[in-house]
């Protein structure tokens, strides 16, 4: 099963389009995943053409997307449990806020936003996954977003870079 995941698209404010790296992703992509900071409902029709669509809201995003998305949830995958939710909050790192958003519940996986930084690594057993931002970077080298196989029942997460969002 091919995932894609996506964070901080910030469209149309950081971008108009969705870059086209990303859309090569997309094809063939079974889910999509983005963990917030869409900025308008047109992101989330856009993505729907691809392939069905779960995410959270973040802090940018308005009612419309808050009435839409909750602001945590968790999804199974052939029995594999990925929390999504975006971050953001007054206190910790936005890695620690996302560990503490899924602190008590059993989750294979955290998948998390709002830093713009990419971010792969293992805690306790869990997978921690910031896909970074495919339409601003900020201090990043590279746009990026993810891409999630789930292969005998276990995830695997990668990166996918590139340097220009057109």
């Amino acid at each position: 099963m091919k995932i894609i995941v996506i964070s901080d698209t910030h469209m149309p404010k950081r971008g108009k389009k969705l870059p086209e790296k990303l859309i090569e992703g997309l094809r063939g992509a079974e889910l999509i995943i983005h963990a917030g900071d869409w900025q308008t409902m047109d992101v989330y029709e856009e993505l729907m053409r691809y392939a069905p669509v779960k995410g959270v809201f973040g802090n940018v995003d308005g009612e419309e997307m808050k009435k839409k998305l909750p602001e945590k949830q968790v999804v199974e995958i052939y029995g594999q449990r990925i929390g999504i939710v975006h971050g953001h909050g007054q206190k910790g790192t936005t890695e620690k806020r996302a560990i503490a958003t899924f602190e008590g519940e059993s989750v294979d996986m955290i998948i998390f936003g709002h830093s713009h930084i990419p971010l792969k690594k293992e805690l306790n057993g869990v997978l921690l996954f910031n896909p970074g931002s495919p339409t601003e970077k900020r201090r990043q080298p590279m746009y990026s977003y993810g891409i999630i196989s789930v292969e005998k029942h276990r995830l695997q997460a990668e990166h996918i870079f590139f340097e220009n969002k057109d």
